[in-house]
Formats: C-alpha cells, structure tokens, sequence
C-alpha cells in the first residue's frame, strides 16, 4: 500500500489526511501552524517537522495550499518535493492555482522522475471532512489508475479532466466563476428579503424546493439566516483568490465574464471590511447599505 503525505493541513488538507487514514494509509503531514501539523496524530497520522520529512516518507503527496508561489515553493524550492522525494514519486496537486503556474510546475518537473496529477478539488470543508471531494484530476491515464485508490480515499467523484497538467486548474477556473456567480446572487437576494421584512426560513423553504434551490445557494442561505459568518470553513480569502484566477483565464482568452466580475466586487468588499469572515459575510456588506438583516424567524 501506498505511503501519502499531504502538506497544508488547513480546513481541507486536514480533511485528505483524516480520509487517507481512514482507508489504511500510512500518511503523514506538515502544516506551517503547528497547532494543525500536531493535530495530524490525533487523526491517526504521523506529524511531520517540514514538508522535507513529508516526501522522504511518502510516495504519493497531496499538496493543499493556497497559492501557486506556495505551491513552487513546497515543490520546487529548497528541500521540496523534488529534492525528496524518491523516482517514481507522485505530487497530487489538489490546491486551486491558476492553470499556467500548474503547467510551469509540470514542465519543471519533466524528466526528473517526479510525477504530477493535476486535481483541484471542489466540495469544500464538508465534503473534505466526509472524503466526498469532486477531483478535477489531469494526468496521464496509466498513472490516474495507478493512484485511484489514494483518491477515492479522499472523493466521491473523480472526473479526467484531461492528460496534461493545468487542464484540471482550468476546470476548476471555469467551475469557480459559476460558483461565485451563485454565491453573489444569493446575498444579493438575502438582502432584498431583508428589506422586504421577509422571515429567512420562509425564503430558505421556498429557495430550497424551487427550481434555485441546489447545495450552494441552501447551504449559504442557512448561514446567514443563523448569523454564522465566521469559522464554517469557507473562508472568503478563498473563493476571492478562485474569482481572481477565473477573471485571469477569461483576459488571458478574451472572453468576457460580466456575472462573475460583479461577483469577484461583492467579494473584494466583503473581504475588505470582513477580513476574517467566510463566503456569507458578503450579505453582511449589502445589508449594512440597506439596514435590513435575514434571520431565521423574522427579518430585522
């Protein structure tokens, strides 16, 4: 059975390791805040004191960070992947960057030994913690078969994306403008109720039986009714740094993505004043203009 590490044991990272333990793995970890890396033993896995550690141990790695420069760093730069890992060894890039950097990272790693599958994931903090992630998984076909049972570990869904690295990433941009798109409009409608002096379960139990209602809008909308704009496991950095690689892919091709530019502004506001909030904090924004907040039971 295959040795896994992931490195960035945050909301989701956290998630692939309890997930890859639960399905027999050996796995180990690194977190640069050593409260999440020595949280890994209670999940059953093996603290790692740096992400050298973590690819010396394992021959498959999950890499869930936040940033394509973090992404080269823990690959390319000094003592990363690269460096440590044994030939043969597999990078499974499930962090969201933008899909040129992910073909830079692939091209570096050409001829080294080092393989890489390509797989931003979707599902957010539940479906990592329940191991029910969507894969947008890029990579050649031989070594997806190779390293299924180490992704099926930690996902329901495992879509080929493509063969080549960064096709995933474009997955996911495209995926991430439509989400944000969804997002912006449920606190936009959150706040109209608001206003209107509508009661939030009254606007939850129709959305959610209407043809709008899906995972995305219900689940935001139980948020904010409840007034739970911190520490639900979405934090808005997040989604705003997804907008920005959407609106990057659509300059880079010339296409125009009006919905999600309005999109990408509600979350630079939300983001701006709320800098600790989650995704829903962007109702608070619009209601602080309007006067009006959704609650469960009535409107105020």
């Amino acid at each position: 059975m295959m040795r896994c590490g992931v490195i960035g044991l945050g909301d989701m990272g956290s998630g692939l390791a309890k997930n890859l333990v639960k399905a027999g793995f050996q796995t180990c970890g690194f977190d640069l805040i050593p409260s999440r890396t020595a949280a890994l033993a209670d999940l059953g896995g093996s603290p790692m004191r740096n992400g050298a550690e973590v690819g010396a141990a394992s021959d498959v790695v999950y890499v869930m960070v936040m940033t394509g420069a973090e992404v080269r760093d823990v690959i390319l730069g000094k003592g990363g992947l690269l460096e440590t890992m044994a030939p043969g060894g597999t990078v499974i890039l499930t962090a969201t960057i933008k899909p040129a950097d992910a073909r830079a990272i692939g091209a570096a790693l050409d001829g080294t030994g080092l393989r890489m599958i390509d797989s931003p994931v979707s599902g957010g903090y539940p479906g990592a913690q329940a191991g029910t992630l969507t894969m947008m998984a890029a990579g050649a076909p031989d070594l997806l078969d190779e390293c299924a049972p180490v992704m099926q570990a930690v996902s329901a869904n495992i879509h080929r994306a493509g063969e080549a690295v960064g096709e995933g990433q474009t997955v996911k941009a495209c995926l991430q403008s439509l989400l944000g798109s969804m997002f912006s409009a449920t606190f936009e409608a959150a706040a109209l109720a608001a206003k209107a002096g509508v009661p939030g379960q009254v606007i939850l139990d129709v959305f959610s039986t209407s043809s709008g209602g899906c995972g995305v809008v219900n689940n935001a909308l139980e948020k904010i009714i409840d007034r739970q704009f911190e520490g639900t496991g979405s934090h808005i950095n997040t989604m705003h740094k997804d907008l920005t690689i959407s609106m990057a892919l659509g300059e880079e091709l010339g296409v125009p993505l009006h919905t999600a530019a309005a999109a990408m502004q509600i979350f630079t506001a939300g983001r701006t004043k709320y800098p600790n909030g989650d995704n829903w904090i962007c109702t608070r924004v619009i209601e602080e203009i309007v006067g009006a907040e959704l609650h469960r039971e009535a409107a105020k």
